[in-house]
């Protein structure tokens, strides 16, 4: 089995008005400091009996077709065998 760890976040450039939310929030609970918070999405999805080569192809795709949009938020992922 093969666990990926995805990670998608925003683009750079692209508006995030959650993390200037959270930064908000933070700031008003007295964390001084903070410059900047982006959120993003994680996700973990295991497969089995696959090559790594075959792993990293997959959930490739997955990110492009599902996961992430392309226009907007950029992705990278994480391979572990189990």
């Amino acid at each position: 089995m093969i666990r990926a760890k995805i990670y998608v976040t925003l683009k750079r450039g692209v508006l995030d008005p959650q993390g200037e939310t959270v930064k908000g929030a933070l700031e008003a609970l007295g964390f001084a400091g903070v410059k900047d918070v982006r959120i993003g999405k994680f996700m973990v999805i295991t497969l089995n009996d696959v090559s790594r080569e075959d792993a990293t192809r997959r959930v490739g795709e997955m990110c492009k077709k599902l996961l992430a949009n392309p226009v907007i938020e950029d992705f990278r992922f994480e391979l572990e065998e189990e």
